[in-house]
């Protein structure tokens, strides 16, 4: 499959590749012995963690305490 590089040096995925991947909106790239390679990332980890904080009923002031008293050690 071809992609060709816009003068705004973008590039639009195949369909046929990209359908493989619909929930992934980011995707790292990198350069690889002459290569470019893409890799799907995950976002909204912090979003998650935030979530199950709330659902346990954990609040920032203790997050602060915790950190504080992780420090003192």
């Amino acid at each position: 499959m071809l992609a060709k590089k816009t003068s705004k040096n973008q590039i639009t995925l195949p369909k046929a590749v990209i359908s493989r991947f619909p929930a992934v909106e980011y995707f790292d790239v990198r350069e690889e012995n002459g290569r470019i390679v893409l890799a799907p990332v995950k976002t909204g980890g912090a979003d998650a963690v935030r979530e199950k904080l709330r659902m346990l009923g954990i609040t920032s002031a203790d997050v602060d305490n915790a950190i504080a008293w992780a420090r003192e050690k």
